[in-house]
């Protein structure tokens, strides 16, 4: 049986055990992207609605759970689903799971149609041949069902059969990091604390899943790490640099003296994003020369107004950073390391990249003087 198939008749069975008028848990919508059920609560009757985003690699990681309730009995109950592998993985087991946690939780007694949630459904099928022929009328009536909603189901399937191809060469930790930022967003949404904006971070997803397809990052050229899994604030390690170059000769020393051979840099986007430049600085290690102002901030046009183009990619944007560490002989200060005076500094990195623009806004683009920055 295909993953989409034992997902749809998975869904199909939910749906009937779980019906909207349930009086202990429902199913209120469900696809094969996303089910939203909720749990009917013994106290004031209150509902706790509980979102379930299936991933694109569904059963082989599982699926990821969300509510906009703080309630500490849901959180406990969604908590638990994420120390599940395997075969736990399966939607169904995660959903008897989920329910018979909140009534044990809320000290009520497991509802019977939770105890009939259970992954192998061949056997419940085998069941159900041996019984009356009620049970042979229902078996008809679930293959009318699927001939109503075969185009429909279709056409889902084939979407994101093609969505897995385009997908299919990104690592599956990866692909996880995106559901995960998909998540996010939605949670975000329906708590109404989106932050960015539509264009940018459409964009941004984009950028990151260009990324993880690269060859130049799967070589190690560079590795992408978002802070607090923001897509606005990235962590770039950049590994790669011109092997006859003087600054990798001296990265190699970095790494047998602290272990780490990487130039890290910090990569942050505004709403307008692609029509603004994202701001880059280098963190560490502290480096003289190689356009590297004060701070950390870099010194390119194609990171200011005048010389950005919404064109640009973001590994583009890294590449070109590379090239101009080696083209601008940059060395790496490994005493100025030691000293915390010394270390780079956001505030820093922006007061030297404003002096840097008014500068070029003044005089045209060229490299400034020494004391200029």
């Amino acid at each position: 049986m295909s993953c989409f198939q034992q997902l749809r008749q998975e869904l199909r069975q939910l749906e009937a055990l779980f019906p909207k008028d349930h009086e202990r848990f429902r199913v209120e919508s469900a696809s094969l992207d996303e089910v939203t059920c909720s749990f009917v609560s013994p106290k004031n009757d209150e509902t706790f609605v509980i979102h379930c985003n299936i991933t694109e690699t569904y059963p082989h990681s599982p699926p990821m759970w969300f509510s906009e309730s703080e309630d500490p009995v849901v959180s406990a109950a969604i908590e638990n689903l994420s120390n599940v592998s395997g075969a736990s993985n399966l939607l169904i087991r995660l959903m008897k799971q989920l329910a018979t946690s909140l009534c044990n939780m809320y000290n009520v007694p497991v509802h019977p149609d939770i105890l009939k949630l259970d992954a192998p459904m061949e056997q419940q099928n085998g069941e159900e041949s041996s019984e009356s022929e009620d049970d042979g009328m229902d078996s008809d009536l679930n293959e009318d069902v699927d001939e109503e909603d075969h185009f429909e189901m279709d056409e889902v399937t084939s979407e994101r059969d093609k969505k897995k191809e385009e997908d299919e060469d990104i690592d599956t930790e990866n692909l996880i990091v995106l559901e995960r930022l998909k998540m996010n967003q939605r949670r975000d949404y329906l708590k109404g604390a989106v932050s960015g904006s539509v264009q940018a971070t459409d964009r941004l997803m984009k950028e990151l899943r260009n990324v993880y397809r690269s060859d130049s990052f799967k070589r190690g050229i560079y590795s992408v790490d978002l802070v607090n899994d923001s897509l606005y604030d990235w962590n770039i390690k950049l590994q790669g640099v011109d092997p006859d170059s003087p600054l990798y000769a001296d990265l190699m020393v970095l790494k047998e003296k602290e272990g780490r051979d990487f130039i890290l840099l910090n990569m942050t986007f505004k709403e307008n994003f692609p029509f603004d430049p994202p701001f880059v600085r280098v963190i560490a290690p502290i480096i003289n020369g190689g356009y590297v102002l004060g701070g950390g901030a870099i010194c390119m046009e194609l990171l200011t107004k005048q010389g950005w183009s919404s064109a640009y990619t973001i590994e583009a944007v890294i590449m070109q950073i590379s090239a101009t560490l080696v083209k601008g002989k940059a060395r790496i200060q490994f005493a100025a390391n030691k000293t915390p005076a010394n270390q780079y500094s956001l505030a820093r990195a922006q007061q030297s990249f404003k002096s840097l623009v008014q500068i070029h806004e003044k005089n045209g683009w060229f490299t400034p003087p020494k004391e200029d920055g």
